[in-house]
């Protein structure tokens, strides 16, 4: 009897094997958990920043963010640690899609063209208007210097990795302050974007970029004069 069914169940075993080899192999389904990961990491960064041009830093909250992009906070939580980061990076990543890196092989021209394209970018009233406040804010509340901080330090990593180069290509002096060479760049568009008695146009950029590798050529002796 057992052996019967033993037999009838490979029999019947072997029919689903054979329908199931005939049906040919089962169709994978497509992963998709990243893709929808890095869409809704896009839209928090998306509507970070509009909110910031809008409402200010003051009035932007996780949980503004997370109802606009159609998200949960933990969402957000899961890649950043605070608003404050969330911000920093939604303004971090504005800047690199509107200054994209350049190496076409000529250094004055790509540094006048990063200069350029950081000028350009604050034609945008909204934008304009966001760094202002960012600004104003740093100086009173903690939450807002940090951001800040955090944003101008990636701004001045993108930079000094283009004067790098062009020290290692022989246009800048060995012996360039780097770190001076940004703080002029900057200062030129913090100063004329807070202060507004100047354009930060294409001419002022360029002018800049002369100035900046001007400077950077210069070698000082020890008594201070030019080398």
């Amino acid at each position: 009897m057992s052996a019967r069914r033993s037999a009838g169940g490979a029999a019947h075993g072997t029919g689903g094997d054979r329908a199931a080899n005939q049906a040919g192999p089962r169709a994978r389904r497509p992963h998709t958990g990243r893709h929808r990961n890095e869409a809704a990491r896009d839209a928090i960064l998306n509507v970070t920043f509009d909110l910031l041009r809008t409402a200010g830093i003051g009035a932007l909250t996780i949980g503004a963010i997370a109802e606009t992009a159609g998200v949960g906070r933990q969402t957000i939580y899961r890649w950043w640690p605070s608003k404050d980061a969330v911000v920093a990076d939604a303004l971090a990543r504005h800047a690199r899609a509107i200054v994209p890196p350049r190496d076409s092989g000529v250094f004055a021209r790509d540094l006048a063209d990063f200069l350029v394209d950081s000028f350009a970018g604050l034609d945008d009233p909204g934008t304009e208007r966001a760094l202002r406040q960012l600004a104003s804010a740093a100086q009173h509340d903690e939450h807002a210097a940090r951001v800040l901080a955090d944003f101008t330090a990636q701004r001045r990593a993108s930079l000094e990795a283009l004067l790098d180069r062009g020290r290692s290509e022989g246009r800048i002096a060995p012996e360039a302050d780097l770190n001076m060479l940004i703080d002029m760049a900057y200062g030129v568009l913090w100063y004329r974007l807070l202060v507004g008695h100047a354009p930060l146009d294409e001419s002022a950029a360029r002018s800049l970029a002369t100035r900046l590798i001007a400077a950077g050529r210069a070698i000082r002796g020890p008594q201070g004069e030019a080398l």
